[in-house]
């Protein structure tokens, strides 16, 4: 939303880095998305969500969701992340995030990408924040809970297009 991109304006500034162009992308047939197919180093989706991850500070959300309405989410939330693989060049990273602990926004979206998108793979949360000397352990994918980290619950998994396909199985 331009809500949201308004809100990363001070934050990219803080950062200090100065080759971040946020875009927003009104749908999945965006002429952005075939303007840049191909082209983009890092995507992130912050993908709509539930929004269960924030139910200490939203109560009220645990009587707006339903099996329903998760259900019709989780097709939202694939065909965004299909769109924005298109975007990535060969070696390019797409972090997919949202703010809900449900296993159906959060793995189930990124195992069904996987399954559909044999030219991704799953790069180890854990792995990317060591690099960053982010000393917080974690394994394949980013969950944080209030419970565990005092926040509200946070997922993101970090997809990076491989470099060369893999060697097909031989022929028999």
């Amino acid at each position: 939303s331009e809500k949201r991109l308004t809100n990363l304006k001070p934050r990219l500034k803080r950062s200090g880095l100065s080759n971040v162009q946020p875009q927003r992308i009104a749908h999945e047939n965006d002429s952005k998305i075939k303007r840049l197919a191909g082209k983009i180093d890092r995507v992130l989706v912050d993908a709509p969500c539930s929004g269960l991850g924030t139910l200490r500070r939203n109560p009220d959300l645990k009587f707006r969701q339903s099996v329903q309405s998760v259900a019709e989410l989780n097709v939202k939330q694939r065909a965004i992340l299909d769109s924005a693989a298109r975007l990535l060049k060969k070696g390019g990273r797409l972090v997919y995030a949202t703010c809900s602990l449900l296993q159906e926004e959060n793995q189930n979206v990124v195992s069904a990408f996987l399954d559909t998108h044999p030219e991704f793979s799953l790069v180890p949360a854990g792995e990317v924040l060591r690099q960053q000397h982010i000393d917080l352990p974690m394994g394949e994918t980013l969950q944080l809970t209030p419970q565990q980290h005092n926040t509200d619950g946070f997922f993101a998994a970090v997809l990076e297009r491989k470099v060369k396909a893999d060697p097909s199985p031989p022929a028999q």
